[in-house]
């Protein structure tokens, strides 16, 4: 099975992109959503973050995302300690996802990561999207999507590579910066390509 990556910076609109695809009919592997499961109530990873950032678990045994954000975008080394929980069970959870659709047959999915070149994920895969929108694009979606301040958007961004590093590593660009049909229409090209990819 051919296993391609998708990514982009921060709110450049790489979930619009990774529904598009699904739609075109390609399994989207999504590692927020892994990440979601290895932090839920009764995982490991849970436990593990409770001890390492005491008072980011709620009184219910959730996880309080904004007070966790909070700690790790102001501080790289508290970023880090995250992580070192998070990212080994995530790979492992991602890897047994990508078997299980080999193993069904499938030719083609989709690795959907925010940090694929950061992990240095991209380096066993097929090829990478890069979903990228300017950077005064990404701070406006990002203070309205996520209720942030200027500053609190500006510590997200800077906490991942710029985009002008990612596209280094990118085989596929999608340019988000103007009107949604202009995106839709540069994935479903993408998609003729994948296609020859995933039967090539």
């Amino acid at each position: 099975m051919r296993l391609v990556g998708l990514t982009g910076g921060i709110a450049t609109g790489k979930s619009t992109v990774a529904r598009r695809l699904a739609e075109r009919g390609f399994p989207i592997v999504d590692a927020d959503v892994v990440a979601r499961e290895v932090v839920a109530p009764g995982q490991p990873a849970l436990d593990d973050i409770a001890r390492r950032f005491p008072g980011v678990v709620r009184a219910d045994g959730t996880l309080d995302r904004k007070a966790l954000g909070a700690r790790i975008f102001a501080d790289p080394a508290e970023r880090a300690a995250l992580n070192a929980i998070t990212h080994p069970r995530i790979r492992e959870a991602v890897l047994a996802r990508s078997l299980a659709l080999a193993e069904a047959g499938v030719p083609l999915a989709i690795y959907d990561s925010p940090l694929l070149i950061e992990n240095r994920l991209h380096e066993g895969l097929d090829g990478v999207i890069l979903v990228v929108a300017p950077a005064e694009v990404q701070r406006e979606r990002l203070m309205a999507r996520d209720a942030l301040g200027a500053a609190e958007a500006d510590a997200r961004i800077a906490a991942q590579l710029p985009l002008a590093e990612k596209r280094r590593f990118a085989t596929w660009v999608i340019d988000n910066a103007g009107p949604l049909t202009a995106t839709l229409a540069q994935v479903d090209h993408l998609a003729g390509t994948l296609n020859a990819l995933a039967s090539g």
